[in-house]
């Protein structure tokens, strides 16, 4: 299919498309769509970003507006998501793509106030999108009747079984009618998804985007080995050099979500955190900062970032390796959205190395080694023959061999490294170390206060240390109370901090980033695809 219009979809839904700019489906879209218009089942397997919200979404609208209900306007389609933010960014979608439809649709999900989804449930609504838990306890108080649904989609059906939900969602199909049409959308297929796929489908078509060999083309990947206690040095200068402007790091837990977002806060990196354990209130705070750019870097955990949908992700950081190799896929996927192109750097320490050789396997190709970091760690790289999981216990040994950077054609990492950090334990000398070069500094606001500075009158000198005004911008915003985000990656050469090459580059860093015009700032619409 080459345009919308050829899959005879309701005239007022392309109406809806069109104003949105959407013209071509997607090859999720293009295979999903006629199959559900022909009224079978479906089981697709596809990973983010390929636009399946749109998949299932427009031909259910296509089915209800055409369908009359009788009398009353009861629940005639369910869909079932693992995270409240999915859950949200499914019913915005439908709303964009329902406006000019009947149609009434509405979300419920846990971690805020169920009064005025009750509300909205006794007013009537067509479409009902859940998460389980929510589900199943207005159900239960009778405010949620399932017996006339015709039409259920049951998405990221992986992560649902993965975050224990299984027989919440053997309950709810029970309370659904037999004869319905139903839909199951995962990013990978597992024993236990295929056994609930044959249990709740009946002759589906299935929708294979390639998973064993996900599109990551317009993706750069790279995998630094590094010990541990060297992660945070690590993406500090990654993050600095790059000049990231809007990235994610994920990192395997929620305390390490938290305490991560809070020591780049520390050294003038504006970030926040999602994770399972925040508020609703809070979780949807962080978003928004995100997206509106008053924040540069999100910390996630795998189950929260379901239902990110930014477009303008540049960076994604692997800051802990995902123990199931599908999750490595599902994560760079985040960047590299709507066309453009993204980054994805894997920190891989010395108990990860068998995680790396099951996410090689998958990608079948060696993932391009940062070796010349200043954190570079040998004994981290997988053994010859290494099987793929978790290594069970550290290798040992000393500190880690440092490389010296990849010199003035470097665009990937250009920080000091080790001279940067020898010179603060020698006091500094010859400008160098952490202590600022031509004036400029890594945080806005104070930076560290300076006093005494180091014996010998070296190093951090007093008064100075890390001085605000330039770097990352702390107090600069524009009149919408949003940070201007710097454009694109820095692609010069690396120099040293204390060098007027560095000092140069990082003064005009920090013009473009007081002056430019934010990527993430222009145009309103955010793409359908997750």
């Amino acid at each position: 299919m080459s345009t919308f219009s050829e899959l005879n979809l309701d005239d007022r839904i392309l109406e809806a498309l069109s104003s949105e700019g959407y013209s071509t489906p997607t090859a999720v879209q293009a295979e999903t769509i006629p199959a559900l218009l022909n009224g079978q089942d479906v089981l697709g397997v596809a990973q983010t970003g390929t636009g399946k919200t749109a998949a299932f979404a427009l031909p259910i609208l296509h089915h209800l507006a055409s369908d009359n209900p009788g009398s009353g306007r009861p629940i005639r389609a369910l869909m079932l998501t693992p995270t409240r933010e999915l859950a949200a960014q499914i019913a915005d979608r439908l709303r964009v793509y329902g406006r000019h439809l009947p149609l009434y649709s509405t979300v419920v999900f846990g971690g805020v106030g169920q009064s005025p989804q009750v509300k909205a449930l006794r007013r009537g609504v067509d479409i009902l999108v859940a998460t389980p838990g929510r589900l199943l306890d207005l159900h239960n108080q009778g405010h949620v009747d399932l017996s006339e649904v015709s039409h259920f989609v049951l998405d990221e059906a992986d992560r649902m079984l993965d975050m224990g939900f299984s027989k919440d969602v053997e309950r709810i199909l029970n309370l659904m009618p037999p004869r319905r049409q139903n839909l199951m959308f995962s990013a990978t297929m597992p024993s236990s998804i295929a056994n609930l796929a044959n249990s709740m489908l009946h002759n589906p078509v299935r929708v294979d985007i390639d998973p064993e060999a996900p599109t990551t083309d317009r993706i750069e990947q790279y995998v630094a080995f590094v010990q541990k206690s060297d992660k945070r040095e690590l993406l500090i200068d990654l993050i600095e050099g790059q000049m990231v402007s809007c990235g994610i790091v994920f990192t395997r837990t929620k305390h390490g979500a938290n305490r991560l977002a809070q020591q780049l806060e520390k050294v003038g990196i504006s970030a926040d955190s999602i994770h399972g354990d925040k508020s609703q209130t809070a979780r949807t705070r962080a978003l928004k900062r995100f997206r509106n750019g008053e924040v540069f870097i999100l910390v996630a955990t795998d189950i929260a970032s379901r239902g990110i949908d930014v477009e303008d992700v540049t960076h994604v950081f692997n800051f802990d390796l995902p123990n199931e190799p599908e999750v490595y896929v599902h994560r760079i996927g985040r960047t590299a959205r709507a066309g453009r192109e993204g980054l994805a750097y894997s920190f891989c320490d010395e108990t990860e190395s068998g995680y790396l050789v099951g996410i090689q396997r998958l990608l079948g190709n060696e993932i391009e080694v940062l070796d010349q970091q200043p954190y570079h760690f040998e004994k981290a790289i997988p053994k010859p023959g290494q099987k793929p999981g978790r290594v069970k216990g550290s290798y040992g040994g000393g500190r880690a061999n440092r490389g010296t950077g990849r010199g003035s054609g470097m665009r990937r990492y250009n920080r000091g490294g080790q001279d940067r950090r020898s010179n603060e334990r020698r006091g500094g000398g010859g400008g160098g170390g952490r202590q600022s070069g031509g004036g400029q500094g890594r945080s806005g606001g104070q930076g560290r206060p300076g006093g005494q500075g180091r014996p010998g009158g070296q190093g951090r000198p007093g008064g100075q240390g890390r001085p605000g005004g330039q770097g990352r911008p702390g107090g600069q915003r524009d009149g919408g109370g949003r940070s201007n985000r710097p454009q694109g990656r820095n692609n010069g050469p690396p120099g040293r901090r204390g060098s007027s090459q560095s000092s140069n580059r990082r003064s005009n860093n920090s013009q473009q980033r007081r002056g430019g015009q934010s990527n993430r700032r222009q145009g309103g619409r955010r793409d359908d695809r997750n």
